[in-house]
């Protein structure tokens, strides 16, 4: 311990024999750990603003793309038709470490303070663990003294959050890198982050969110390199766990750079409106909004919807089927079919249902808390400028 060496002789130089004394019911094993509590809650607070700053970037970008629908996708074939903002804020709702590790955000597993564990038995000295657990702005001390210096929970779980944010990141790489190919020239990165090919000059790469994607490998084997280290170990301190602590500034090293490339690639793409509005006819995307207009037919004999369905949903489905076939034999759209058309496979089809036929119209339709529609989406924008406190007025990418 040359670190410990040195400052104990600083402090010896500084203020003399007192200084002797600060080792007094302390051991490498306590300080070791309480120094590595308190790196680690810093290193949560970096990634926090890491974190911040990316979804201020997705915020911004939803704001500066309203009313702009695109394909949604299941096993990436065309879905149903979604705003682009409800996209984003999927990124938003992922990246926001509190909804799916909470005791790592709110510190509440990490916040305990170790010191005055000593080796592993506590002392019979007069310590007041208590106060020094409270002047390191921990929430108590440990109350078992062998799992003080033993546990290494608490970063097993910073990794964890570290890896699962990485994984988030890395779809949101893939997504980008596929949107920004020919195939689906949905978006064109700027050339600030964008790269060229050696050979072939035509080529504009989005390097910085193929890095990204490849980076998670990174992250998740620094987790499961701790995981490793710390199986099979027996109670209660053991030499094997001085090696935690590489993995773990590797892992925060990391996932600070694939936080910070991707706010800065999402301050510098833009959304092909013209290519993408071009792609939307394809895939007959409002057909699950004509099943769901069929469902609604409620019987003119009762005046309650829910018990007394004309169509079931399964029905309407195979309904809905047939109308989308007579569309690929005709090479039409849902919409281009006359009513005649629409009759011809259900009676109960009425002139209102070009209200729900066309993108634009069953985006309109979605009402459902957290769904796609207009107003959801305005809800839900509303909700993460005001706490990310966005200044709308200025927002731009």
């Amino acid at each position: 311990m040359i670190g410990n060496s040195f400052f104990k002789q600083a402090l010896i130089d500084l203020i003399g024999e007192p200084a002797k004394k600060l080792h007094t019911a302390r051991s490498r094993n306590d300080q070791v750990l309480t120094d590595f509590r308190l790196w680690c809650r810093d290193a949560i607070d970096m990634i926090l603003e890491s974190i911040k700053r990316l979804q201020i970037a997705l915020v911004k970008l939803a704001l500066n793309n309203k009313g702009l629908i695109i394909p949604g996708y299941t096993h990436l074939q065309r879905a149903q038709p979604v705003l682009l903002q409800h996209l984003l804020l999927a990124y938003v709702e992922q990246v926001q470490i509190d909804t799916f590790v909470p005791s790592c955000s709110k510190l509440v597993r990490l916040n305990f303070c170790p010191l005055g564990a000593c080796a592993l038995a506590g002392t019979g000295l007069p310590i007041n663990r208590f106060m020094t657990s409270k002047e390191l702005k921990f929430t108590a001390p440990m109350r078992n003294s062998i799992d003080a210096v033993s546990d290494r929970d608490f970063v097993l779980e910073f990794l964890s959050a570290n890896s699962i944010t990485a994984i988030h990141l890395s779809r949101l790489g893939e997504e980008w890198v596929l949107w920004a190919s020919e195939e689906f020239g949905f978006i064109t990165p700027s050339d600030s982050v964008s790269t060229g090919s050696s050979i072939m000059p035509q080529k504009k790469n989005p390097d910085p969110m193929e890095l990204v994607r490849g980076k998670s490998a990174r992250v998740i084997g620094d987790l499961v390199t701790l995981l490793t280290l710390c199986k099979g170990l027996p109670l209660a301190y053991n030499r094997d766990l001085q090696e935690d602590k590489e993995p773990t500034f590797d892992s925060v090293k990391t996932i600070v750079g694939m936080l910070e490339v991707s706010a800065e690639f999402a301050q510098n793409i833009t959304f092909n409106q013209g290519r993408i509005q071009k792609s939307l006819p394809a895939g007959h995307l409002d057909a699950t909004t004509l099943a769901d207009y069929l469902v609604k037919k409620a019987s003119p004999h009762s005046s309650t919807f829910i018990f007394h369905l004309q169509i079931p949903f399964r029905t309407s489905h195979d309904i809905v089927g047939k109308a989308v076939a007579l569309c690929v034999s005709k090479n039409c759209q849902l919409q281009e079919l006359s009513l005649d058309d629409l009759r011809g496979i259900s009676p109960v089809i009425d002139r209102d249902v070009y209200e729900y036929l066309g993108v634009e119209n069953a985006v309109k339709k979605f009402s459902s808390y957290g769904s796609t529609g207009y107003l959801c989406v305005a809800e839900q924008l509303d909700y993460w400028v005001s706490k990310l406190e966005i200044n709308e007025v200025a927002h731009c990418c």
